[in-house]
């Protein structure tokens, strides 16, 4: 299997970032990893193991970025403003650096974005940003009520158009649900995961704006990587 370590500065972020990229041809998907995750957790987790069927017959290429959660979400040191505009930085040097490297390397304009737990979160929020980019997104046991939960209470703009479970639900904008109905969104979530009645909040705001979505649940509490690498297989080999 190719893999590709990769490293540059970041103009957005303002420090170096690296990434690990999978595989030699087929649709690119960018992983984003748990909370507190590095760029290298997908591998070490056996996640690209569980994907490799896909990726040796050269149908499926994975890129896993880093993290920078610990700047902005979690990074209780500063105010929440701070760490909104960190989340904002971390969305530009995806859209402007990250997706143009994918692009060049892959030779795909569009591509896939998955994650588990706060992953999942980054996954959704990153395609629902950019359903120009993103057709495919896959949350596994993914949460979607972060503004609320990581702020200390602030509230601004930011905050709303990082909160997928503010914005989904009263969208208008004809650019963007446009694109949404012709891409593809799973939520996957045992019943008993703590995050089950977000995914079920946030499939039926695709549902009220007609978006193509599966809400996946699985029997149990479901939030942990031997359930993750069952889903990861189940909507990226099968």
């Amino acid at each position: 299997m190719r893999r590709d370590y990769i490293k540059w500065y970041s103009p957005s972020l303002g420090r170096d970032m690296e990434l690990l990229a999978f595989g030699h041809a087929g649709f690119p998907v960018m992983v984003f990893p748990t909370s507190g995750g590095r760029f290298y957790e997908y591998e070490d987790r056996g996640m690209v193991a569980a994907l490799a069927p896909k990726i040796d017959r050269g149908e499926l290429q994975v890129i896993c970025v880093d993290s920078v959660d610990q700047e902005s979400w979690y990074n209780r040191g500063i105010h929440p403003a701070g760490r909104l505009h960190r989340q904002n930085a971390l969305d530009a040097y995806l859209a402007l650096e990250v997706v143009p490297f994918v692009q060049r390397r892959t030779t795909w304009d569009r591509m896939g974005t998955t994650g588990c737990s706060f992953g999942g979160y980054h996954a959704i929020n990153f395609a629902l940003r950019h359903p120009d980019i993103v057709t495919y997104a896959v949350s596994m046991s993914g949460a979607f009520d972060i503004p609320k939960r990581f702020l200390d209470g602030y509230y601004d703009s930011n905050a709303y158009f990082h909160g997928p479970l503010d914005y989904l639900p009263g969208l208008s904008d004809a650019w963007y649900l446009d694109r949404m109905r012709g891409n593809y969104y799973v939520l996957a979530v045992g019943n008993g995961d703590a995050l089950f009645d977000q995914n079920v909040k946030l499939a039926h705001a695709f549902g009220i704006q007609q978006i193509p979505h599966l809400l996946d649940v699985w029997e149990g509490f479901g939030h942990d990587w031997p359930w993750w690498h069952q889903m990861a297989h189940k909507f990226f080999v099968k």
